[in-house]
């Protein structure tokens, strides 16, 4: 159920709830930030509080509010949550803490949370232990501390899980235009993708940024992603912490590998989110995103008057991936005629100071440096802080190229304090955006590019993570098989004299393997390539007494580790990675989500720095694509249809031949439930 936010979120009054310091706060900050609505102080014994007379109770109220800051402690906050729901409320904040977020040992705490959800009953709820909102588009907050916001026509959304993360934010001196930044607390009742949902119902929001611990309930990420998709509205994530739950009792390589960080990752791929990594990146990528929108291509360009930048610019843009395409001979011209013959022309260009303040010369050489390969054009600008007023002509070349071209321009401070406010403001006014930070720049330009906008089946839903018995080799492959898995021929030896019979009826070279390890390579319980008059005295040094005798599958030209793992945050991962012993030498590997498509997961075989040995590396034979291709959707077909009975899938190796993909070895772990069936 999506809850109806805009009353609470764009309130015509304000009742505030308790007379301690933290509610006259916020009936100070509403005075301060303008708010033009009524403010209703409630309290049993006060006649007046903060110089507004009192109410009381909230059932003295001259109508239902549409929004209530909760200020009393925490037994007595659900009783007033229920007054206000049945006074008609439009939706609360509730500041106190120790709800569920306390101590497991409080179980009180747990129980007041239960009794608030129930109190509030349809009326929005948030938090608990939650400074409430901004709304800088309207001039209404409920917010019991300073802030930096200053009133704007419309801006970003701002969503943060901490309340001191999200003060912080709005201290930024960086130019940022916030229209909302709103606070989720521990999320009782109203959960972080539902606010953000209704945030997006506001047109004047440009850009959504979520600060996000942990996601919840999937389904209504996936709603917010398509409500975004369709108001064409980017959203970035700065996502922390990780899932212990994730690692509990894991027995694979995969799992070792699709930690909770690759869950997140894979989840905020198939979103279409944007994720950065730091509070700065997260402010800069918000910034570009207002100014330009999604950039429509992932080269960028740079311009500076120094060699060294250009070599910065270079070096750093090669950390996150985004490629400097080369001058084209139409750009060389324009450039040749424009900065004369002592420049050398490239990308990154170094444009010396030939032209400098020739406002006109400036700004067609940088016009220049845009095209159709180009997401993304940036002027590396340092503003004097003795007098930024002296530099004027960088900042109006800038405008007069982003007008003459239409193609998205930047100004980019390589020290963030060297980017004047005032300047970033005057060109974000044109259209320029104002980056704080070379680095920073650079991440929100790869953070920037346009997300997914095709439709995709639901993800499949995570269990709970009680994991069971592992089955032998023999038995999970004899499960893959049975869902098209290409496996070799086998048979089970209890002795060495049964090792060889079996080995002479699948004939040719065999594998031998001990049964019962999890890894048996660290064992020494793998011999491969055997002939007849070998099998026998390796099945008598096997660690164990039962082995497994294999066709050996020759001509391998690459291996692969494929693998699900059920991560209780973020549903079944499919990790796709370099195989065979070198798995957790060479952490080669990308993470996807399931349902995954067929060009989903060709393209993330494509990511891996293994692919050039399926591609065929150095005159080599390639792999078998199609066939590399059919084994990972037979797999995930495979656990689609027994999701309730697994924990872990691994296939590692997976043998890729010019002819074949088979699955040279296979581990399923089941979950408690299907154990005891």
């Amino acid at each position: 159920m999506q809850r109806d936010l805009s009353r609470l979120l764009r309130p015509r009054h304000l009742a505030v709830v308790g007379g301690g310091a933290w509610c006259r706060s916020v009936i100070a900050q509403a005075e301060r930030f303008g708010f033009e609505g009524a403010l209703w102080p409630v309290h049993p014994k006060a006649d007046a509080i903060a110089g507004h007379p009192a109410f009381p109770s909230v059932e003295a109220l001259p109508e239902g509010p549409d929004a209530a800051f909760i200020g009393v402690n925490r037994q007595a906050t659900p009783d007033i949550a229920q007054g206000l729901a049945r006074r008609g409320g439009g939706g609360a904040v509730c500041f106190a803490s120790g709800f569920s977020e306390a101590q497991a040992e409080d179980a009180e705490g747990a129980g007041l949370q239960a009794r608030l959800v129930a109190a509030a009953g349809a009326m929005p709820v948030l938090g608990p232990n939650c400074y409430g909102f901004i709304n800088a588009l309207d001039g209404a907050l409920i917010w019991p501390d300073q802030h930096g916001c200053k009133r704007v026509e419309r801006g970003v959304a701002i969503l943060a899980q901490s309340s001191n993360i999200a003060i912080n934010l709005t201290m930024q001196r960086r130019a940022l235009p916030i229209g909302y930044v709103v606070t989720c607390g521990n999320m009782a009742q109203t959960s972080q993708a539902e606010i953000a949902r209704a945030l997006l119902d506001d047109p004047r929001v440009t850009a959504l940024g979520l600060h996000v611990e942990g996601f919840g309930d999937l389904r209504q990420w996936e709603d917010l992603a398509r409500a975004a998709r369709g108001r064409n509205v980017p959203v970035v994530v700065l996502k922390v912490g990780t899932s212990e739950e994730a690692r509990v009792a894991t027995v694979s390589h995969t799992a070792s590998l699709a930690g909770s960080d690759a869950g997140a990752q894979a989840l905020l791929d198939r979103l279409g989110f944007a994720r950065v990594a730091d509070l700065p990146a997260f402010l800069e990528t918000l910034k570009l995103l207002h100014v330009t929108g999604p950039l429509a291509a992932r080269g960028i360009a740079s311009i500076s008057c120094s060699g060294g930048e250009a070599s910065l610019a270079a070096d750093m843009a090669q950390e996150v991936g985004l490629p400097f395409p080369p001058v084209s001979d139409a750009q060389k011209q324009v450039l040749r005629d424009t900065l004369g013959p002592m420049v050398a022309l490239a990308n990154p260009l170094d444009y010396h100071t030939y032209i400098w303040r020739d406002t006109e010369r400036m700004a067609r050489a940088w016009g220049a440096m845009t095209g159709p390969e180009i997401g993304l054009t940036m002027s590396i600008v340092d503003y004097p802080h003795t007098d930024p007023t002296d530099w004027a002509c960088a900042t109006e070349a800038a405008i007069r190229a982003r007008q003459e071209t239409g193609a998205p321009f930047a100004v980019v401070a390589s020290l963030p304090e060297l980017m004047p406010e005032g300047t970033a403001e005057a060109l974000m006014a044109k259209g320029v955006a104002p980056l704080c930070g070379l680095r920073e720049a650079l991440a929100a330009a790869s953070a920037a590019g346009k997300p997914t906008t095709d439709e995709r089946e639901p993800l499949l839903l995570p269990h709970r993570l009680e994991p069971g018995a592992v089955l032998s080799e023999v038995e999970a492959k004899n499960r893959l098989a049975s869902a098209d898995v290409d496996v070799p021929i086998s048979q089970v030896a209890k002795s060495p004299e049964e090792a060889v019979t079996a080995a002479a009826k699948i004939g040719g070279p065999v594998a031998l393997k001990g049964l019962g390890l999890a890894h048996k390579s660290e064992a020494g319980a793998v011999r491969l390539g055997l002939g007849p008059h070998e099998i026998a005295e390796a099945a008598r040094k096997m660690p164990v007494p039962d082995t497994l005798v294999e066709e050996m599958i020759e001509g391998g030209v690459a291996e692969l580790l494929v693998g699900v793992t059920c991560d209780p945050a973020h549903g079944f991962v499919l990790t796709l990675g370099a195989g065979g012993v070198l798995t957790e030498l060479l952490q080669d590997s990308v993470s996807l989500l399931i349902p995954a498509t067929r060009q989903d997961i060709a393209n993330a075989l494509d990511r891996l720095r293994c692919s050039l040995l399926l591609n065929g590396y150095r005159g080599r034979p390639a792999a078998d694509r199609a066939a590399v291709l059919d084994a990972v959707e037979a797999l995930q077909h495979w656990v689609i249809a027994h999701a309730d009975e697994i924990c872990e899938v691994e296939i590692n190796p997976l043998i890729c031949t010019p002819e074949r993909a088979v699955a040279a070895d296979a581990l399923i772990r089941l979950t408690q439930e299907e154990t005891k069936r």
